[in-house]
């Protein structure tokens, strides 16, 4: 595949990322590849080497999503000889340089998901590198967690949990009142958004993304809410359908969370235990 990429006109790199770089894929894991290009591709070029790996029949060919741009440019197909999910997304140099930059340089937060490219470039593998500017990428990417982004991460999203007018356990309270199921699921996704994207900062990691995220805090953070995944699954549990004991079950992972933040020097504005 990043073969036949390279021999498009203006493709810079291909690299491999997903759980199939990372070791952790299983058989419902797609495969996730990333081309970097100068400038976009031609869609007929990318359709020509989606048809090429889904094969003339079958399910491969019927499935074709080329131009997909839902999320960010791509073109999704299933591979022919071996039914696998192909997700190909496609990036411009200067697009991710920025992203890093953004982290690394100016020390840039978000709500949630703060450093999720960064984490994508260190933990990806090259398959093609015309000049060697992917390498070169992931060697600026190879650097210790900047204790200004660390700061700026929590300062970003820990008011957002509980602490502002409009915070999430605000708009989760409303919501339970009103008897609202979805607005309930959807602020406490977005809470758990931001307060692992706390964690994670707290921890100096960049953020690996939505999927398999507990397991991989409870992996890789040294520091953690004690009984962190049962709390989460309590959280879960109460938010569907949705109960008055989303609020206290919420109460109790933040406040795991503050005293660790606390214990780091973290805690913006004197925030405590609501």
């Amino acid at each position: 595949m990043a073969g036949r990429y390279a021999a498009i006109p203006g493709v810079e790199a291909v690299a491999l990322a997903g759980s199939l770089a990372a070791g952790a894929a299983d058989e419902r894991s797609d495969l996730d590849l990333y081309v970097y290009a100068r400038e976009p591709l031609d869609l007929e070029a990318r359709g020509a080497v989606a048809r090429a790996s889904a094969g003339a029949g079958g399910a491969g060919a019927s499935r074709l999503e080329v131009g997909n741009d839902s999320f960010e440019p791509g073109d999704e197909w299933l591979d022919g000889p071996s039914g696998r999910h192909l997700d190909v997304m496609f990036r411009a140099p200067a697009w991710i340089e920025a992203e890093l930059d953004r982290v690394l340089v100016r020390c840039q937060a978000r709500v949630g998901y703060s450093t999720c490219f960064w984490w994508n470039v260190l933990h990806s593998e090259p398959l093609f590198d015309r000049s060697g500017w992917y390498a070169a990428l992931r060697r600026r990417a190879g650097v210790p967690y900047p204790e200004a982004l660390r700061r700026a991460v929590v300062a970003r999203n820990h008011p957002l949990l509980r602490h502002t007018l409009s915070s999430y356990l605000a708009q989760i309270e409303r919501a339970v009142a009103r008897r609202d199921a979805p607005s309930v699921n959807h602020r406490v996704a977005a809470l758990l958004a931001s307060a692992f994207d706390v964690l994670f900062a707290l921890n100096r990691l960049p953020h690996p993304g939505e999927k398999r995220l507990l397991a991989r805090a409870e992996a890789l953070c040294r520091l953690r809410p004690p009984r962190l995944g049962e709390r989460v699954a309590a959280l879960l549990a109460a938010a569907a359908p949705p109960s008055h004991e989303v609020l206290p079950r919420a109460a109790e992972l933040l406040d795991g969370l503050d005293a660790l933040l606390a214990a780091e020097g973290l805690l913006p504005g004197g925030h405590g235990r609501a």
